[in-house]
């Protein structure tokens, strides 16, 4: 399956099975068991109400801690890359990056990258203006 090619305005990736099934099923879980606990008020449908809360925050975390995890991982790659791409006092700097900052930088071509991480960390760029700034598109098909 050939793949589309990953630019600024198509690189955010849904996962269907959270954003179309789990999340939104969790969801009317939640609203369904609460409309049936105030229409008929028992300690049973209120319990219902709680496991369906329950659920639906361990769906949500379960899904952040893997993102987190992600981020992690990308902080970790992008500092490796940029020791290798950078030439000081550029590569002495790395840490002045903030984590949301290095995973946008991982968009960067390694030809821009230095430019760029420059012109970040003098002008304090947030993820959104790193990624409009960027020339050359380097994909991540692998994103969660």
């Amino acid at each position: 399956m050939e793949r589309k090619p990953q630019t600024l305005q198509n690189h955010t990736k849904f996962d269907p099975a959270f954003h179309f099934f789990l999340a939104p099923i969790g969801l009317a879980i939640v609203i369904v068991t609460i409309t049936q606990a105030v229409r008929n008020p028992d300690w049973m449908r209120l319990a219902h109400v709680v496991v369906a809360i329950w659920a639906l925050v361990a769906i949500f975390k379960i899904r952040l801690y893997s993102l987190k995890v992600q981020d992690r991982v990308i902080r970790l790659e992008e500092r490796l890359r940029l020791e290798r791409l950078l030439s000081e006092p550029l590569k002495s700097r790395v840490y002045e990056l903030t984590e949301q900052q290095l995973i946008a930088i991982r968009f960067a071509s390694d030809g821009e990258v230095p430019s760029l991480v420059e012109k970040t960390l003098k002008s304090n760029l947030d993820p959104k203006q790193i990624k409009q700034a960027i020339q050359s598109w380097r994909p991540d098909y692998w994103r969660v």
